[in-house]
């Protein structure tokens, strides 16, 4: 895996303005950090195939400003996702909550399938997201949506010219790990609230 492109600019790892290990997780996930991080997620797209993944992208960008409605409505109650969620719940209103909980399932699915890749160095993209996609995304998805997934994960490009693009390896799996670590928490967060009844 590279560390620098051929033409001298930034890689996707390196242009990132929040990555996912500047996100403080205690006592609560920042919500400002974290969705300036989601925002460098759905750049990733670009890379994967812009045109394939382009309602990939307009869903978590709609939902990430979902979030950013609901912050700039209730900045007070908003510093953590969880305090966020939390209030907007007891107000009797879900936006924000139901949007948080698809914006965690498509870093899901974007994690698992990059982790799966990196663990099968043989295997290729498509195979890895197809994986990560029965996992994540799919179950939640109807017909019509799989269909467009189908055929948005078969345009994903080969290995030899994603990882290129992305950076150096370690870097890739430092910023994996703390995606990870932040929608796991995230995971148990809805979890231990029964999805706060969505």
């Amino acid at each position: 895996m590279a560390e620098s492109s051929s033409s001298g600019t930034k890689l996707f790892i390196d242009k990132l303005e929040v990555p996912f290990q500047d996100v403080n997780t205690s006592p609560g996930v920042d919500t400002t950090s974290f969705l300036k991080a989601s925002e460098g997620v759905v750049g990733l797209f670009d890379i994967l195939g812009s045109t394939s993944f382009a309602p990939v992208k307009t869903d978590m960008n709609g939902n990430i400003e979902k979030l950013r409605k609901r912050q700039g409505a209730a900045a007070a109650t908003s510093g953590t996702l969880q305090e966020l969620v939390t209030v907007e719940k007891a107000e009797g209103k879900k936006e924000a909550t139901e949007g948080l909980m698809w914006l965690i399932r498509g870093l899901d699915f974007t994690a698992k399938g990059i982790r799966h890749n990196l663990d099968n160095p043989n295997e290729e993209l498509a195979v890895s997201f197809q994986h990560a996609y029965g996992g994540t995304l799919r179950p939640h998805h109807n017909l019509i949506v799989k269909g467009i997934f189908s055929v948005a994960l078969k345009a994903t490009p080969y290995r030899k010219d994603f990882y290129p693009k992305i950076g150096e390896e370690q870097k890739i799996r430092d910023w994996l790990e703390a995606l990870e670590k932040v929608v796991g928490i995230m995971q148990d967060f809805y979890k231990e609230n029964k999805n706060f009844g969505l």
